[in-house]
């Protein structure tokens, strides 16, 4: 394997790929351009709004209105936020990426018993995104579990279950009240958008991601441009770059602030504001001498419910629906089937405007 320039490999795991001794080159089937150019278009991250979470649960209502006034403002303006002051102890935060760590270490033989075969299986270990449909690969492995409404875990390493449920259980109390001030910032009541989507019987999705070193960073991908079903993805990492967001029309490098959460809006918030709050687009770009690993955890409603653009949203501002309804099941089904595609799969539920 010295010259792999013009080699398709059948991916197993990029982990295998990305450990061979000779590996000088990146397999024709991983080339995504011959020049991607993954530099950020300028350095704004600085500007990337912060939001103080123990402002959102103060006491003092002139604090919790500034709060509820900066989130809505990121949600618009950005679809993208770092929340602090979270509450979630930093060494359950380490825990998880330290267990997910060891989870893609194990001998290839034991992640496979976690190889799911339908996007809708509990647990699902593989590579890339989706490769029954790729002619592309990305530099990328992945574990993705349901942790709600009924959790489950893989059984190795022995730690990792009682860290993912705690760890889950923590950070969905953090989503839901995120998402109350975002039903307050669209002039809703604090529990409109949690009733109205279910969310005591939402769907949480835990995924861990592996992106190893690569040899030639610029011409693959670890995530193509794209937008996440669900409401909020909050994400964590092992402070190594290597997400970008869509701004404005430029890509920007993130710099996670210290033990913060990172915070996209997803397609059914979109969908939920009736197109007021649009799902950030980002990726993920990989370099050549670490490895990076984020935990990306999902908030959705119930897979049963019918998403549809609140009705008091479409009454107050005399605007018409912008999207068709579809239970968030078969939504989620057709986004994970397919090829990742920026918000191909939302464009999909538009309503087309005369």
């Amino acid at each position: 394997m010295t010259d792999m320039k013009a080699t398709a490999l059948k991916p197993s795991n990029i982990k295998q790929l990305a450990g061979s001794p000779n590996l000088r080159f990146v397999p024709s089937n991983y080339v995504h351009s011959t020049n991607l150019n993954h530099d950020d278009d300028g350095d704004d991250s600085n500007s990337i709004p912060i939001i103080d979470f123990s402002l959102l649960t103060s006491c003092d209502p002139n604090q919790r209105s500034t709060a509820i006034h900066q989130l809505g403002k990121a949600c618009q303006d950005w679809g993208f936020f770092m929340v602090v002051n979270h509450g979630i102890p930093d060494n359950l935060m380490k825990a998880v990426i330290d267990c997910t760590d060891e989870f893609f270490n194990l001998p290839d033989e034991e992640k496979q018993e976690f190889s799911g075969k339908h996007v809708l299986d509990p647990i699902r270990y593989g590579t890339s995104f989706n490769t029954s449909t790729e002619n592309l690969f990305f530099w990328r492995d992945f574990l993705k579990v349901f942790v709600h409404p009924h959790f489950h875990s893989p059984t190795k390493p022995q730690a990792y279950r009682d860290v993912v449920l705690e760890y889950s259980k923590k950070l969905r109390e953090v989503a839901r009240k995120l998402l109350g001030g975002v039903s307050e910032s669209l002039g809703l009541e604090e529990s409109y958008l949690d009733k109205a989507l279910d969310l005591e019987s939402g769907l949480q999705v835990f995924v861990g991601n592996y992106y190893p070193p690569c040899p030639q960073p610029e011409l693959t991908m670890g995530m193509p441009p794209h937008s996440d079903h669900g409401l909020l993805t909050l994400l964590i990492s092992n402070q190594v770059g290597g997400l970008q967001v869509q701004h404005q029309g430029k890509w920007i490098n993130v710099n996670a602030l210290p033990n913060s959460l990172l915070v996209n809006t997803g397609d059914h918030l979109e969908i939920f504001s009736n197109g007021k709050y649009k799902s950030n687009v980002h990726r993920a770009v990989v370099n050549n001498k670490v490895t990076r690993i984020s935990v990306v955890t999902a908030h959705g409603p119930s897979l049963e419910t019918i998403v549809r653009p609140a009705s008091p949203l479409i009454e107050k501002e005399n605007s018409p629906s912008a999207y068709i309804p579809m239970k968030y099941k078969d939504y989620l089904e057709l986004q994970q089937s397919n090829q990742l595609d920026a918000k191909s799969c939302l464009d999909r539920v538009k309503i087309p405007r005369n």
